[in-house]
């Protein structure tokens, strides 16, 4: 089987990447545009790591340089596209817009229209939490009216319509993914959990938005990467055109990540300040229609991996 993963140099995507090829014999091409929107150096050792496989390959490609990206679908012709890449992170929106509608719009077209072009059997893409706006539904239902309150989460928006127009008139297989926060190993260094703990080891003062009000649907990577794995495997089983909210379904309160981190010698400097009107105040996913494809999950105990994301932390980035 050949899949193709977009942003694989990325946190999802490189997980994702390990996690295929550690449990399957899949043929595995990567493609990322390596931007510096972090540091690129993490996504350098990911990549290191992924490259000790046979079985896969990496070529640096922009999904927005659509004869490139051409090339490897005419070239690969594959089974499977987990669509990954995308510009991330809701408060870079404010001030870099554009970002938002090359890579998460454009890019994103190029991908679908290539995945019908090349008769990709189905095509998995990441939508976000972040679609659903400041709705207070809890626990947010896929059905939910959805009213975005940034343009990182308009981009995904716009997918998930543009989806449903290429299902409708090309018969193109696709499946949304709705991600809620989430943290783990090799992840975003943007990212509170992550942020977090650099904050206290590289002596820098954290800043702590909206006073620790916010409450977010925690969602670790091992689950999450699961979760696509099983996907993939009842791909008969989805329908045609489908939207997934892919979360634990139980939100917790910054502050108690936050105590429970200074439990466990993470205690860097803390500077309140007010909500960054880009932020969502809470978020909560219901994963009921998850778990009728993929059967009932027993998500990972947050506590534990927290201790286990500082010592990952300790032994890769200090």
């Amino acid at each position: 089987m050949k899949i193709l993963i977009t942003g694989a140099a990325g946190f999802i995507g490189f997980n994702l990447c390990k996690y295929l090829l550690e449990k399957t014999n899949f043929n595995i091409l990567g493609i990322d545009n390596l931007n510096d929107y972090y540091d690129v150096s993490l996504k350098k050792k990911r990549l290191k790591y992924l490259n000790s496989y046979k079985k896969f390959k990496f070529k640096k490609i922009d999904i927005t340089r659509s004869f490139s990206l051409e090339k490897i679908f005419k070239k690969y012709k594959f089974d499977f596209v987990y669509n990954l890449a995308a510009q991330a992170g809701v408060r870079y929106s404010i001030n870099h817009p554009r970002k938002y509608i090359d890579a998460n719009i454009l890019g994103f077209f190029n991908i679908i229209d290539y995945c019908k072009k090349y008769n990709v059997k189905r095509l998995f893409y990441a939508s976000s939490s972040s679609v659903y706006g400041e709705s207070k539904k809890f626990p947010l239902k896929e059905t939910e009216n959805i009213t975005p309150k940034n343009i990182y989460g308009l981009s995904k928006k716009i997918n998930e319509e543009i989806s449903f127009i290429y299902n409708q008139f090309y018969n193109l297989k696709l499946t949304g993914l709705r991600f809620f926060t989430v943290y783990g190993e090799w992840g975003r260094p943007d990212m509170m959990m992550l942020k977090f703990i650099d904050s206290y080891f590289k002596k820098k003062i954290f800043r702590l938005h909206n006073f620790g009000r916010h409450t977010r649907d925690f969602t670790h990577i091992d689950d999450v990467v699961e979760i696509l794995y099983k996907l993939l495997l009842r791909n008969n089983k989805l329908k045609n055109n489908d939207i997934l909210n892919i979360c634990s379904n139980k939100p917790i309160n910054l502050t108690k990540i936050i105590s429970f981190m200074m439990q466990n010698g993470v205690k860097p400097k803390i500077s309140k300040v007010k909500l960054q009107k880009a932020d969502i105040l809470k978020t909560h996913g219901d994963n009921k229609k998850l778990f009728k494809y993929i059967g009932f999950k027993k998500f990972n105990n947050w506590r534990v991996s927290v201790k286990n994301l500082i010592t990952w932390y300790k032994k890769n980035m200090l």
